[in-house]
């Protein structure tokens, strides 16, 4: 894995999450937003944020990002963070499609040594069980041994200009104990709220205020216990409560 001072950051999707952070990630290390709507690169490079979560200030003061829509431009990033969308469907379940799309352009560009974080919300288990062998058959590596992953739940609330990304207090995690350490090293020269190390990818993605507020306590109710793995939620508070052996 690559120093925290050593990271360059590809961020792939460019909305209302993956903007500020690239923005913000960008006033510390060399950082590339990737998305593939290209109108929407254009605009970027115009400063114009049609999600109103950056304004053009701060869009033209962001000197070490550059946008763009070409797959080329992510081979110098070691660290990625993957911050598209996860929409629902009628039943209230996430649509992991363009998570797996976004987990495919990752994995061509994936280097020996190379971070993965995902933002996206998802239900516990999906990182290691849907993102990571979609990594691993791409690049052709092996997950814990050449490249890595973490994961931290987006905290934005679109249109809340007072409460914004450095003032949220942010949960980390990661695939080991070292790359748990990096993930939340990383985001700690962002985040001036301070940030939460969970004990594992699967309790930072149960963090429950989080699915609370994009899906409804019935995305947590309605999946099936195999999700779990051993790992005991408390849905009276924001994280869930880690067992014995919940991470293993």
């Amino acid at each position: 894995m690559p120093e925290v001072a050593q990271s360059h950051i590809g961020i792939v999707g460019l909305g209302y999450v993956g903007l500020p952070l690239a923005v913000e990630f960008s006033k510390k290390f060399s950082t590339t937003g990737f998305d593939l709507k290209e109108q929407r690169i254009a605009e970027l490079k115009e400063g114009i944020d049609v999600t109103r979560e950056v304004n053009k200030q701060e869009l033209q003061q962001a000197g070490n990002l550059r946008f763009t829509s070409d797959i080329d431009d992510l081979a110098d990033c070691n660290v990625f963070i993957i911050a598209v969308p996860t929409p629902i469907d009628a039943n209230k379940r996430p649509d992991l499609r363009p998570l797996e799309g976004a987990s495919h352009t990752v994995g061509q560009a994936l280097k020996k040594g190379d971070v993965v974080i995902y933002e996206s919300t998802v239900y516990p288990g999906a990182t290691e069980e849907v993102c990571v062998p979609i990594l691993e058959e791409v690049s052709g590596l092996t997950f814990n041994q050449d490249f890595f992953a973490g994961y931290s739940p987006e905290r934005i609330n679109p249109g809340d200009h007072e409460h914004r990304l450095p003032t949220i207090v942010k949960v980390t995690s990661g695939s080991t104990p070292e790359i748990a350490d990096f993930v939340n090293n990383l985001y700690g020269t962002i985040i001036t709220a301070g940030t939460f190390k969970a004990s594992c990818i699967k309790v930072a993605e149960a963090d429950q205020k989080e699915a609370e507020r994009l899906y409804g306590v019935t995305m947590i109710e309605n999946l099936p216990v195999n999700h779990y793995d051993g790992v005991v939620y408390d849905v009276k508070h924001s994280l869930p409560k880690d067992v014995a052996d919940g991470c293993l």
